[in-house]
């Protein structure tokens, strides 16, 4: 690294003054001062050493002797940060740009102007698309300010010097003129002996502090980074929501300058469904995995890949996810794969006085011809017979004793622990819906619709034989049966016949978009309802759980780092999700 900034004798004029020009003209007599800042001693800069970078970006970009190129040697962000980037440029500078040169300058610039893993850990929700109520607690008014027009997720993965922060709020306000009043303005009058400044002084000077290019984080990681090793069979082990736990493996060739090539095989411990997926990936800034893989080949079942590998190349985890509908796919772990693993049991609990119940120990490498001595499943609970014994599952026939004590038991397996524990349980006392509060979006004229996928929990009472408390025994994912309610807002509600239905998986797909002229006043089709799961136990008594849906208007505005389908080509639903 260099302790220099850009000559600006060197340069053109023009490069010189527009940028400061622009952000004079358009900051008003309360703005950041860009202009004096820039005078300031500044950080350091990342030179940019990559010749396809360099020659596509300097006709905007002026380089200097020493390699730093303006703007982008003072800002770091996740490759999806970058894309975007890119993506504006090409939008609106009239930037000629191949789709691989493009690529290649992602890669670099996520690699060498890229975020370290600490840096990124807090916010990777954002990545990966998590549909998450994040709050930024280290300072409401910034995240007031910033997150009226996008997620706070958006700015965090983001880390550059307080000129950039500067420059960044005057180009949103080049840009986006409304941002003056829908993000920027002071609401009121400062109270009397507060905080005088203007919220964006006070954001781009937290934001400077919070999140700048020169960190320790970023030095340890940049002086370490390299391509990770990855070849090899890993083990999956994973929770897609609406189909539940799912096992098997992915086997991955490649290196990473070329990238990697992935087959998957995972199986729906619930269901026993079996699903064959083959996809390619790429490994940015040393960690950052994004892939993309298709089901059988058909680009209708295709998943986003977006995993962080661990320091120590043993470990993989993150989230796939269908892209246009980020609501749908599932949590995946990665473990290497060198000998025998045991992954997951599957149903998690067995009921007190149950008999010729089957288990299914899922893994991968597992010793064939297992006996029942091989398989121990705690104290009341006897393995009567083993069913299926191979490489990625050994399936047992168990009894539990009448008088067993309720609780957890560990499980093992050839002397080695399974993952989770098995619940022995007498009733099921409480059952939890989850969200405990979702929301959807009605579409399917010019916008795709946001659906919402619930499920439901069971728990038994502990020892204090109160429910939720922190003795409940957790009896995993529950079969029951869905239904909606009237969540009463208002009088004469009717939300509940025109804002959408649920299936018996607890997938719930929003209505049409409106005006609905069915309705008075031929509002849309929006409105509160209850997600109510009831659970039937065997003696026929019932338990209920319920959650709170939102449906409300469609997604008007997307901030996508990939390119996504216009209004008027609106996506359908992914194939293996109907």
């Amino acid at each position: 690294m260099t302790t220099r900034r850009p000559d600006t004798k060197r340069l053109p004029a023009a490069w010189v003054r527009v940028p400061a020009l622009v952000a004079a003209a358009i900051a008003g007599p309360w703005a950041p001062a860009a202009l004096a800042t820039a005078q300031e001693e500044a950080p350091a800069g990342i030179p940019v050493r990559d010749a396809t970078t360099v020659e596509a970006c300097q006709r905007c970009h002026a380089v200097d002797d020493d390699g730093l190129m303006s703007r982008v040697s003072w800002m770091r962000k996740t490759p999806e940060g970058w894309q975007q980037s890119i993506r504006r440029m090409v939008t609106l500078n009239d930037m000629d740009l191949e789709p691989e040169t493009a690529r290649r300058i992602v890669r670099y610039l996520s690699d060498h102007h890229g975020l370290a893993p600490e840096e990124l850990a807090p916010a990777r929700f954002e990545v990966e698309r998590r549909l998450v109520d994040y709050a930024y607690e280290a300072d409401e008014g910034v995240a007031y300010t910033c997150s009226r027009c996008h997620s706070m997720g958006r700015v965090v993965t983001q880390w550059r010097t307080k000129e950039e922060w500067e420059l960044l709020m005057a180009m949103h306000r080049g840009y986006y003129p409304l941002s003056d009043t829908q993000g920027f303005r002071r609401i009121g009058p400062p109270e009397p002996g507060g905080d005088a400044r203007h919220p964006v002084d006070k954001a781009v000077a937290h934001l400077a502090k919070e999140f700048p290019l020169e960190t320790a984080a970023w030095s340890e990681w940049s002086a370490t980074m390299r391509p990770p090793r990855l070849t090899g069979l890993w083990a999956l082990r994973g929770h897609d929501p609406g189909l539940g736990p799912i096992y098997g493996t992915v086997e991955i060739e490649g290196d990473a300058d070329a990238g990697f090539e992935t087959r998957t095989r995972y199986v729906a411990a619930r269901t026993g469904e079996e699903v064959r997926r083959s996809g390619r990936a790429l490994v940015y800034t040393g960690y950052q995995w994004r892939g993309r893989s298709f089901e059988d080949g058909d680009e209708s079942k295709a998943y986003r890949e977006v995993m962080m590998v661990g320091r120590g190349w043993d470990e993989i985890d993150g989230r796939w996810f269908a892209g246009a509908y980020d609501e749908f796919g599932p949590d995946v772990t990665l473990v290497r794969a060198d000998g025998p693993v045991l992954l997951g049991l599957h149903p998690g609990a067995l009921r007190v006085g149950a008999s010729d119940a089957v288990l299914r120990v899922h893994g991968a490498n597992l010793p064939g011809g297992l006996a029942p001595e091989d398989v121990d499943l705690g104290p009341g609970v006897e393995v009567e017979a083993v069913l299926e014994s191979g490489p990625a599952l050994l399936e047992v026939q168990a009894r539990v004793a009448d008088d067993a004590l309720p609780g957890p038991r560990d499980v093992y397996v050839a002397g080695r622990a399974a993952p989770g524990r098995l619940a022995v349980y007498r009733t099921v006392d409480r059952v939890a819906v989850s969200p405990r509060a979702g929301m959807a979006r009605v579409g399917g004229g010019a916008f795709p619709k946001g659906y919402a996928q619930f499920e439901a929990a069971g728990f038994a009472n502990g020892p204090d034989g109160k429910p939720s408390t922190d003795d409940d025994l957790a009896l995993g994912r529950l079969d029951v049966d869905w239904s909606i309610e009237e969540y009463a807002a208002v009088f004469d509600d009717d939300d509940i016949e025109h804002v959408g239905a649920l299936d018996e998986n607890g997938l719930f797909e929003p209505a049409v978009d409106g005006p609905n002229p069915a309705r008075s006043g031929s509002r849309n089709n929006v409105g509160d309802v209850w997600v109510v799961a009831t659970h039937r136990g065997p003696g026929g008594e019932t338990v209920r759980g319920r959650a709170h849906l939102v449906v409300t208007v469609p997604l008007y505005m997307r901030w996508e780092p990939w390119r996504v389908e216009t209004a008027t080509a609106t996506p359908t639903m992914p194939e293996n999700h109907r």
